[in-house]
């Protein structure tokens, strides 16, 4: 920095400016309260040197007043009252004698502060009258010149000190504060090698080396920090790169898995026979189509998570073409691959359960055997999935389980019953509607395990209520309901686990409670953690 830059910005600093005028106020405030004082103590002094001067009248002047008076000698007596009128801040002297004879000196207007009256004798007589009036306009004028001179003595001195302490603190802070400002300006990652230095600096450190250290321990962490960002750039490469072949993968196995599932349909459509003896199932188009939109749920929540997986990518190799990718956004997609990845697993092996959950369309005991779940985090799975069938609604879903629950039991089967109640909530229940509220909550006691969930949605109607939970009883027919959801509900509640449900017809929309009696031996045990908390 050359001395022309360095004197500019000495006189264009905020701070130094600051300094200046506060010091300058300050002195400034202090110098006048300090001369209001001594104004006010040498008023004082000048005061009590008039009342020592009228004093010394009286001791001086009236015995040789006196002497004249009774001579007769006028001219004396003139003269004599002439110099009282001289002394300083006396104004007007008036002598009256006893024979009404008055001498007098002075101006008689004058606004007098002080008249002091003294008695003339001579030889023990009263022979006049000595009347002496004074006022304070030459110790004002003293005292307004003195208070001048300290004030314009002091403002100088305060500026000089100003200005020096202006100077003083440019050296010391400003000039490297302005130093440190255009380094931190000019960082970048082409002269992150070059460290930050203040010259001509004490050898004993201050708050600004250390501010100085500080920022050196900043660049050498952004350079730690664009190195490995430069790194996970290079694995990110390599990373898409990997993806883009698992998708292909995964395209390759759910479109095996559709060929799966339609092979299954053509099961599901030669059993139609032994679906036709049974009472409560009318149709076999009905069957096909509630299988239909069953099995629709998971695979569409795969298709769903394949093209947010394709979303997520384009945005990866766009965040990679224009460098705006972050470490924290890298972090955030590869979170997302993971949970699409888990969701598009969950649901094919979901859609195959469904399959062979439908085989038997509830009134067969599944095969798949009880195992040790959290109910939290199962539940919390289960909507986490669901939730892509409306992701476009605003609904709100209170969850309210213990995290503490762990117990042995069918996980498909409380997957098929909170699938069912969810679907049920968005294709009824808030039907033409973008909004709504569901509650989701198990209690334990320590004999059996309640489910309650409940919505605020248009609610059950009447003719639907006492049959809801017969086959193929749906206000969508002919719209892609089948009527099956809520059967399978009800086999699997009272078949499977035991319990039982039934409808709270107190609650506004639709409430459904579930009641299951838990099972407790030595191998299998039902493990609850202390502190409730609910998510």
């Amino acid at each position: 920095m050359d001395k022309t830059k360095e004197t500019k910005s000495a006189f264009n600093s905020k701070l130094s400016r600051r300094v200046f005028v506060y010091i300058f106020l300050c002195s400034s405030f202090l110098s006048v309260c300090s001369t209001l004082i001594q104004i006010y103590v040498d008023f004082q002094t000048e005061v009590s040197s008039l009342d020592d001067r009228f004093n010394d009248i009286d001791s001086s002047f009236n015995q040789s007043i006196s002497t004249s008076l009774w001579d007769f000698n006028e001219p004396l007596v003139e003269q004599q009252i002439g110099g009282i009128e001289r002394l300083p801040d006396i104004r007007y002297v008036k002598i009256t004698t006893s024979f009404g004879k008055v001498y007098q000196a002075g101006d008689v207007t004058v606004d007098a502060k002080k008249i002091q009256e003294y008695a003339i004798a001579f030889e023990g007589n009263v022979i006049g009258t000595l009347v002496v009036s004074a006022d304070y306009e030459d110790i004002y004028q003293q005292l307004w010149q003195r208070a001048g001179f300290i004030l314009t003595s002091e403002f100088i001195k305060i500026f000089i000190v100003a200005i020096c302490t202006f100077f003083i603190v440019h050296w010391l802070i400003t000039r490297h504060l302005y130093r440190i400002t255009q380094y931190s300006k000019a960082m970048n990652s082409e002269n992150i090698n070059t460290p930050l230095f203040l010259e001509n600096r004490s050898k004993k450190t201050d708050e600004l080396d250390e501010l100085v250290s500080a920022i050196n321990d900043m660049r050498l962490t952004l350079k730690n920090d664009i190195i490995q960002l430069e790194d996970a750039e290079n694995a990110l490469i390599n990373l898409n790169g990997d993806l883009e072949i698992k998708v292909y993968e995964r395209t390759a196995k759910l479109a095996e898995s559709n060929q799966q599932l339609q092979e299954s349909l053509d099961n599901l459509t030669l059993a139609k026979d032994h679906l036709v003896q049974s009472e409560k199932m009318a149709s076999l188009g009905q069957l096909v189509a509630g299988v239909a939109h069953e099995v629709n749920t998971p695979l569409g929540i795969c298709v769903t998570s394949v093209s947010a997986l394709k979303e997520q990518v384009a945005e990866l190799n766009q965040g990679l073409a224009d460098s705006s990718l972050t470490k924290k956004q890298l972090a955030l997609s590869l979170n997302m691959f993971d949970e699409y990845q888990k969701i598009i697993e969950r649901s094919l092996n979901k859609a195959v359960e469904l399959i062979r959950g439908f085989k038997s369309v509830a009134v067969e005991q599944h095969t798949d055997p009880k195992i040790n779940i959290n109910i939290a985090q199962h539940v919390k799975d289960i909507v986490n999935t669901v939730r892509t069938l409306f992701k476009q609604k605003n609904y709100i879903i209170n969850i309210q389980v213990d995290d503490d629950i762990n117990l042995v039991t069918y996980p498909s089967a409380w997957n098929q019953i909170l699938t069912n109640f969810l679907t049920n909530s968005h294709i009824h229940g808030f039907e033409n509607r973008q909004d709504g509220e569901i509650s989701i909550e198990f209690k334990l006691d320590d004999e059996f395990l309640t489910l309650i969930y409940k919505d605020n949605g248009k609610g059950l109607d009447s003719k639907i209520k006492d049959k809801i939970f017969d086959p193929f009883v749906t206000t969508k027919r002919g719209h892609g309901g089948s009527g099956l959801g809520m059967n399978i509900v009800y086999n699997l509640v009272s078949s499977k686990l035991g319990g039982q449900i039934n409808i709270d017809s107190n609650e506004q929309g639709c409430c459904f409670i579930v009641k299951v009696p838990l099972e407790q031996n030595d191998d299998q045990s039902i493990e609850i953690e202390s502190n409730t908390s609910l998510s």
